[in-house]
């Protein structure tokens, strides 16, 4: 199986018509949130309606930057993973949406506790499930993913102790814009593709019960 993963697409989807050939032979799509700009359902749609004419298999979670309703929204669509999970041949896709809480008051935030629930609540949909695929918008503390222009590490402390505790085979991010790149914890391969605008992508092949996760851009 093959899986696409971008994330931080804030309603610019143009990027989408140069990915012919990448999505020729892509099984799955997974929007890794902030599908819009301070958008809801309305705006969400249209985003999703963009990505299933690239692909028709779709799995999405809110980023901190869509409006609260876009989670019941994903949740009626059946592709929601803020929260949940789902096993698709035979890989576990869990994860959690929104962001950790930042000085900016955005619309979905949690707090730390809140983030290791809702990542809890989805890894027990499919803990049974071997590969493991973690989604989370904001990226583990500390990491070569989360990191502001200063240098500041801004993640969530809760996503990396849950892959600490869980070690999932990946774990794809995203939220911080300036912090595209790739790192480890522990055996757990962590990648953040930037905002889609970009060009970054993630390009995971699920093969004899293992992940290879690549960030690759256009």
């Amino acid at each position: 199986m093959k899986i696409i993963s971008f994330g931080d697409v804030h309603m610019a989807t143009r990027n989408l018509a140069r990915m012919d050939e990448v999505m020729r032979d892509c099984d799955l799509v997974i929007v890794s949130g902030d599908l819009t700009n301070f958008g809801g359902a309305a705006e969400a749609r249209k985003v999703l309606d963009e990505v299933r004419a690239a692909c028709p298999n779709v799995l999405a979670l809110p980023g901190n930057l869509d409006q609260l309703e876009v989670i019941p929204y994903l949740e009626a669509e059946g592709i929601a993973l803020h929260g949940r999970g789902q096993v698709v041949d035979g890989v576990g896709i869990f994860g959690c949406g929104g962001s950790n809480i930042t000085p900016f008051g955005t619309p979905t935030e949690l707090t730390e506790d809140e983030i290791y629930e809702k990542l809890r609540a989805g890894y027990e949909m499919v803990r049974d499930a071997r590969p493991l695929l973690m989604i989370c918008h904001t990226p583990p503390f500390e990491t070569k993913c989360d990191r502001i222009r200063s240098g500041m590490a801004v993640g969530s402390t809760a996503a990396r102790r849950f892959i600490s505790e869980v070690h999932p085979d990946v774990c794809i991010s995203g939220h911080v814009h300036e912090s595209a790149g790739v790192d480890q914890i522990g055996p757990t391969k962590v990648l953040n593709a930037g905002p889609f605008k970009g060009g970054g992508y993630i390009v995971v092949r699920a093969e004899g019960g293992t992940l290879d996760a690549r960030l690759e851009f256009l």
